[in-house]
């Protein structure tokens, strides 16, 4: 059984969602006993190319033209419809990007098949694999499946797998090239300068450590507190909505379904309820500790360690002991 993965990059960078939907891939082969091939498009793209091969990967599948040097959805769709028609995958995965939201649902359709998408995760039940994803803005989880044949197109919510439980080979694996000619295929769009952001104060998605805060602190004046014990951590600050809206802290601290996805080795979560709208930003997380009032907190659903009590007490005790440490 072939599941292929296709490879995104920008800027002769493999974005961090691909590490992400690779490690999908390589769990779902494992669970079906299949193999997991990445598929790379673009032009003068060998390097990302062995990049990829030192991945536990059956192979890589590479396309380069011309016509795929820049991202258009109509070089992605011919390339990838040509791909499946000749290698005949009984997956592709996607990562829900931008990228993936723009042409994933043309290629479905060129293909006449299903496109599950936004999926936070999957299960197999007698070989069956069922999806899930997030509905009614994120307030209900919906396990679905596809009920018609293969190819199989499924795209993964970033943070839904973890990039750094990606398995490396033990020796670089195949690349092979797939001629398609795409001379043929009429671009109807062209790329302009590529949109970006004003640039952020901090990238939280890189942070190893973050600690935020939600509604609990109170006021703007009780974030000296959090500034002190994200000192001692050496950890980056992150907020839930609620804090930024209210002005406390930049929108670009925003972690959340609004905000930045975050999957850092330790996250903080300090008077943060645990709304879906924040799970959904930071649920990738290696270990969550949560410090909350309310036992009865959602947040303390996903926490792998939990401290029930008043912050204002437990965080002095948690900066003066990191001091200690220090000492």
């Amino acid at each position: 059984m072939k599941i292929f993965v296709l490879a995104e990059h920008r800027d002769g960078k493999l974005n961090r969602a691909t590490w992400e939907v690779i490690v999908a891939g390589q769990h779902l082969a494992a669970h079906l006993k299949g193999s997991v091939s990445a598929v790379l498009l673009g032009r003068d793209i060998r390097g990302l190319a062995e990049e990829l091969a030192a991945k536990r990967l059956h192979e890589v599948l590479v396309v380069e033209d011309e016509r795929l040097a820049e991202y258009t959805p109509d070089g992605y769709t011919a390339a990838l419809i040509e791909v499946i028609r000749q290698e005949a995958p009984a997956f592709v995965l996607m990562s829900h990007t931008y990228q993936a939201r723009d042409f994933a649902p043309k290629l479905a359709a060129a293909l006449g098949k299903a496109l599950i998408s936004d999926c936070l995760g999957y299960r197999v039940d007698d070989g069956t694999v069922i999806y899930t994803r997030p509905i009614f803005q994120g307030k209900i989880h919906a396990d679905v499946r596809f009920a018609d044949d293969p190819p199989y197109l499924v795209t993964f919510q970033a943070g839904a797998f973890r990039a750094d439980e990606i398995e490396a080979a033990s020796e670089p694996v195949p690349i092979r090239a797939i001629p398609i000619d795409l001379s043929p295929v009429p671009i109807r769009t062209r790329p302009l300068e590529v949109f970006r952001e004003a640039k952020q104060a901090v990238d939280l998605s890189s942070a190893e450590r973050i600690v935020a805060v939600g509604r609990g602190i109170k006021s703007e004046e009780n974030l000296a507190l959090i500034r002190q014990l994200a000192e001692a951590l050496n950890a980056e600050i992150g907020a839930s909505r609620p804090v930024c809206d209210s002005g406390w802290l930049p929108m670009d601290r925003q972690i959340g379904s609004s905000g930045q996805t975050v999957s850092p080795k330790l996250y903080l979560a300090i008077g943060i309820s645990g709304a879906i709208q924040h799970v959904v930003g930071m649920k990738g997380s290696r270990t969550i500790v949560a410090i909350n009032k309310d036992p009865e907190a959602p947040i303390f659903d996903i926490a792998d360690y939990g401290i029930v009590g008043d912050l204002f007490e437990i965080v002095p005790a948690l900066i003066k002991a990191l001091k200690q440490l220090r000492e």
